[in-house]
């Protein structure tokens, strides 16, 4: 078609162009440029947003369960059991971190492991004890404590040099005629006072126990004046008289002492008996 045709130069009529403008983009919009659109939020993983979410989900199902107890025609079985289960594995949990936690219980019996023996050492036999006569034995046959204390040195000391029975009983009889059984100083003698004494006599200078005289050679005055002393003196002389151990107590006493009152000594054989058997 020729250019100059009338059909071919009409002025085209120009239809405006419609555009599907969003509403939102348009607010978008300012003057040319456009308003940055807000940032996309992703997937939650800030530790309080979990423990926020976890704490919504409990609350929901806290409250599906109550829901369903209220709700007598319903049943919410799954629910309550995986609340049990929950429920359950915090009290273990809990249980794992207790440091206090009681003992159980039943005890468990634990088989204690046998220490090794020691090899058994020999043991030596231990030798019987002679019994050890008291200090201040306990007095017989009408004595006091002083009366039996010098009895028992007289005692002490015929068993020291190996005497017989029967000697121990002539040297208590004689001290018993002599003095009583005190051990005596002289008035004639003011020199026996200074040693320990428990009275005084005055027969000559005789002294001590047996009544021995230091002028006729039985010892000093300290000597005699020494129970252990005067007996071992009086068992010493015994033994040179020959035959004592046939004769009476009196004979055998006098032979001794030699007294003026010689069968004196026989009324205290039985007393001197009875001492003698309580010391021995």
């Amino acid at each position: 078609m020729h250019p100059d045709h009338p059909d071919t130069q009409q002025p085209t009529e120009t239809r405006p162009v419609r555009r599907t403008i969003d509403p939102a983009s348009a607010e978008r919009r300012i003057g040319r440029h456009r308003a940055p659109e807000p940032a996309r939020r992703g997937p939650v993983r800030s530790a309080p947003a979990r423990v926020a979410v976890a704490t919504g989900v409990t609350c929901c199902l806290g409250l599906l369960g109550v829901i369903g107890a209220r709700e007598p025609g319903q049943r919410h079985e799954p629910v309550q059991e995986a609340l049990a289960d929950r429920a359950a594995a915090a009290a273990e949990q809990r249980a794992s971190r207790d440091f206090e936690r009681a003992a159980p219980p039943v005890a468990v019996p634990v088989t204690p492991i046998p220490a090794a023996s020691p090899s058994p050492t020999p043991t030596k036999k231990k030798t019987p004890k002679k019994p050890v006569r008291p200090k201040h034995p306990r007095p017989v046959a009408g004595l006091d404590q002083r009366q039996m204390d010098n009895a028992k040195a007289i005692v002490d000391a015929g068993l020291a040099m190996k005497m017989p029975r029967r000697a121990l009983v002539v040297a208590v009889a004689t001290a018993m005629q002599e003095s009583n059984l005190y051990n005596l100083a002289s008035d004639v003698l003011p020199e026996s006072f200074d040693y320990p004494h428990q009275g005084s006599g005055s027969d000559h200078d005789s002294i001590g126990l047996f009544q021995q005289r230091p002028s006729s050679g039985w010892g000093t005055v300290a000597e005699i004046m020494r129970p252990a002393y005067a007996a071992r003196a009086f068992f010493t002389a015994l033994k040179e008289v020959p035959g004592w151990t046939e004769m009476s107590l009196t004979a055998a006493a006098q032979a001794v002492q030699v007294s003026a009152f010689p069968d004196a000594y026989a009324q205290h054989e039985d007393r001197a008996t009875t001492v003698v058997a309580a010391l021995v």
